[in-house]
C-alpha cells in the first residue's frame, strides 16, 4: 500500500509493472471490519449452500409390518405391533432428516457490511492488486501463471473479473490455487478464504470514482 491515507495502491500491468496509481473506495475498503457480521454472514452462506436432500423413511414409508408379528399374550414375548417399528432392524427411522431448507435470512445491509468489511481486511493488510486489464489474445494457463508470479501474489488468489474477459477467464480457471470469480458474485466467504484479491480496473469497486491522478495508463 502507497499513500498517506493507506487507501491508494499502484496501477500495475499485467506484467508487474506500476503504471499509475489508483485510490481505493473508502466506504469499501476503508471501514472498520465487523468480526460478527462476517461470521454470522459466512455461517449463512454455507447454511444455504447445502443441498438439505437427505431423507429418511419412517415406519409408515417403510414396506411391510402390517400384520401383527404374534398374539399380543399367550407367547411369552414382549408384546409388538409391527415389525417395522424404529427398534425392530429393517424399520422406520424416528426423528429422522427429512428434506428442509437450511437457508437462513440476511438482511442486505449486512451482507454488503461483511462483504465491505473483508475487503477492508485484505486492503489492510495490502493484499489487494489492481491490473489495468488482462491482455490476453489466447486462453493460455501458463500465460495466467507468468501475470500472477509477476504481480507477486502468492497463495491462494481470488481473481475478479468482468462478463466480457472469457479468455482471461479460461485462462486462470485451471490454477489450482486461483478461485475466478465474476464482479457480480463477489463475496464475503469468497474474500476471506483468499490470501490475495486481484481486480481489474474494470472491476474494482468504486471505479471510476474512486480513480486517482495518474490513473491512466
Amino acid at each position: 500500500m502507497t499513500g498517506e491515507d493507506a487507501l491508494t495502491v499502484d496501477l500495475r500491468s499485467p506484467t508487474g509493472n506500476a503504471v499509475g496509481t489508483v485510490e481505493l473506495d473508502r466506504a469499501t475498503f476503508g471501514v472498520v471490519p465487523h468480526m460478527a457480521v462476517m461470521h454470522q454472514v459466512v455461517t449463512a452462506q454455507l447454511a444455504a449452500a447445502r443441498s438439505g436432500t437427505q431423507s429418511t423413511r419412517t415406519r409408515s414409508e417403510v414396506s411391510g409390518g402390517g400384520r401383527k408379528p404374534w398374539n399380543q399374550k399367550g407367547s411369552g414375548k414382549a408384546r409388538q405391533g409391527s415389525i417395522r417399528a424404529p427398534h425392530w432392524v429393517g424399520g422406520g427411522v424416528a426423528l429422522g432428516p427429512k428434506p428442509r431448507s437450511y437457508r437462513q435470512r440476511t438482511p442486505k445491509k449486512m451482507v454488503s457490511l461483511a462483504l465491505r468489511s473483508a475487503l477492508s481486511d485484505r486492503a489492510a493488510e495490502g493484499k489487494v492488486v489492481v491490473v489495468t486489464g488482462w491482455e490476453f489474445s489466447v486462453a493460455k494457463t501458463r500465460d495466467a501463471n507468468a501475470a500472477l508470479k509477476a504481480l507477486g501474489v502468492q497463495g491462494r488468489v481470488l481473481v475478479v473479473l468482468g462478463a466480457d474477459e472469457l479468455v482471461a477467464w479460461k485462462s486462470f480457471r485451471n490454477l489450482p490455487r486461483v478461485h475466478v470469480i465474476a464482479v457480480g458474485e463477489l463475496n464475503t466467504y469468497d474474500v476471506l478464504c483468499s490470501d490475495w484479491v486481484v481486480f481489474s480496473r474494470a472491476t474494482l469497486p468504486g471505479w471510476p470514482a474512486a480513480s486517482s491522478e495518474g490513473a491512466t495508463a
